[in-house]
């Protein structure tokens, strides 16, 4: 009898033993199965949106999500360069540190190092019980970093189609949730010229069809060029209304690619149980915007609708930044761990590489540690939108195409911001697309001293090494005050402010300080 006893014991110490050893093997789940995540990426759009005051874009959908949820008024990119950005907004790290300082498509072949897959955020949420998938542009590398497990396909300038095309994917019966990474191409320059225009020089599409035709399903809003707004950065000519017109139909198009994502929740009775979060890369893609480091390159759109809050039409003026984005969803979904502001159960990258055969010789890290995020998590801010989040943003951009290397970063708070043009003795590069827009050669065709917005053609190409700006007072930074006597030593203050940030975040290009 004792003997049996005795085996009885141990069969059930061995049975917990084992129990505990699957429970550690086994993948963190999410705690909760109904947590699911809609993200939602446009590619080139400033918040030019109803919800943000402007008054002539027609943009229901994402009006009525901002009135159930909370609507960030400080949230920027941290570098206004389509690849760079969405490498940040999946791993929660600046580009300068996770390596993809530039576009990955074609010749640029850019790529994050491969032991960022510690933090990315596809395989994370996957590791914590997701399901996911990614439909439209990707442009990312590589691409075993960023996995999902599903691609959907779809135009991604056909945005109600795109959005219909993942209807299997949202109503699959799964008792997982789900993570949809969905982005669009629009408003992203494309699609040729309108070459019904009277201008000499063409506006660009912005990935209209031309002669006014529609996408399947898409009741297509076309844009009076005398009657859309032009923002202080940009010159009041037909040629940027016309572009401008074409650039709202596009924003437009993706607001109706948003309203029947949301119809399909609805029909498969998990928009209460989904989170929704709508922003874009980076601002709009005209000169004085895209590429670059100025308010209109960074600041972008950012709106979450999370079922679970009770706040409804809450408004925020936190600064938050795209290196927040990995942390929060990790956050939603139960798989972050606050105080360590990392994944509670994080990859292990040597392992990764070592079970796959892959990248074990190369240069997998570049000498950084990727073990906390760069960003935390907004999730609080969403019951409580009148906190604090950060007290600065960080912006750090570097390529945009490969030939584009300029490299610049900014500290940036609610009263100050500093511009440092690394090579500021080189003229200012253009991406091809913005080199060609009828709204930038209209007045470089007028000669150095045109107008530019606030600036003239030359002082556009040609910038100094610093640039100070008080937002506060000058939103639309139209007076440098860094070779103003009265604000040298609120400038060297600031200087101080952005090396001992690029110290702390390991950016290479803080060796700049010492020497050119």
């Amino acid at each position: 009898m004792k003997t049996y006893y005795a085996l009885a014991a141990r069969l059930s110490t061995l049975a917990a033993t084992l129990v505990v050893a699957l429970l550690i093997a086994a993948p963190l789940r999410a705690d909760k199965p109904d947590r699911n995540i809609v993200f939602f990426i446009t590619d080139d759009e400033s918040p030019t949106l109803g919800c943000y005051g402007d008054k002539v874009a027609v943009t229901p959908a994402i009006d009525a999500i901002a009135a159930e949820g909370t609507r960030f008024v400080n949230a920027f990119a941290t570098t206004a360069s389509c690849s760079a950005s969405r490498s940040v907004v999946l791993t929660g790290l600046h580009n300068h540190m996770n390596g993809q300082y530039g576009h990955t498509h074609h010749y640029h072949k850019f790529s994050s190092y491969p032991d960022v897959v510690q933090l990315a955020l596809p395989r994370l949420l996957a590791q914590a019980g997701y399901r996911t998938a990614r439909c439209g542009k990707y442009h990312v590398a590589p691409e075993a970093v960023f996995h999902f497990e599903e691609t959907i396909p779809g135009n991604s300038r056909s945005d109600v189609e795109m959005a219909e095309n993942c209807r299997a994917f949202l109503t699959k019966e799964d008792d997982r949730p789900f993570f949809l990474y969905f982005a669009l191409s629009d408003p992203h320059r494309g699609g040729q010229d309108d070459q019904t225009s009277k201008l000499e020089l063409k506006p660009n599409l912005f990935g209209n069809l031309p002669k006014r035709r529609s996408y399947p399903e898409v009741e297509e809003v076309f844009y009076d060029p005398a009657k859309v707004p032009v923002p202080s950065f940009l010159p009041d000519t037909p040629e940027t209304r016309e572009e401008l017109a074409q650039y709202y139909q596009s924003c437009s198009r993706i607001d109706q690619g948003l309203a029947r994502l949301v119809s399909i929740l609805k029909e498969a009775g998990v928009y209460d149980k989904t989170l929704i979060v709508f922003t874009a890369d980076h601002g709009m893609a005209f000169a004085g915007g895209k590429t670059t480091v100025y308010e209109p390159g960074l600041r972008v759109p950012f709106v979450v609708r999370d079922p679970y809050a009770t706040n409804r039409g809450a408004v925020s003026d936190a600064l938050i930044s795209h290196v927040d984005i990995t942390p929060s969803l990790l956050d939603f979904a139960g798989a972050l761990d606050r105080e360590k502001n990392a994944p509670k159960q994080p990859i292990n990258a040597n392992q990764f590489w070592k079970e796959r055969g892959e990248q074990l010789e190369e240069n997998r890290s570049g000498g950084n540690k990727f073990n906390v995020y760069h960003g935390k998590s907004w999730i609080p801010l969403l019951s409580n939108p009148g906190g604090d989040h950060h007290k600065y943003v960080i912006a750090s951009h570097t390529f945009h195409e490969i030939q584009m290397y300029y490299p610049m970063r900014v500290y940036r708070d609610k009263q100050y911001k500093i511009i440092w043009n690394i090579a500021h003795k080189l003229d200012y590069p253009f991406a091809s697309d913005l080199w060609a827009a009828s709204s930038w050669q209209a007045q470089w065709k007028k000669g150095p001293d045109a107008p530019y917005g606030g600036k003239t053609v030359r002082e556009y190409v040609e910038r100094p090494e610093f640039e100070f700006y008080d937002i506060e007072r000058d939103p639309h930074e139209t007076k440098n005050l860094a070779k103003d006597p009265a604000y040298a030593s609120t400038l060297e203050e600031y200087k101080a402010k952005l090396k001992a940030e690029q110290k702390r975040l390991h950016d290479p290009w803080v060796m700049k300080w010492d020497y050119q």
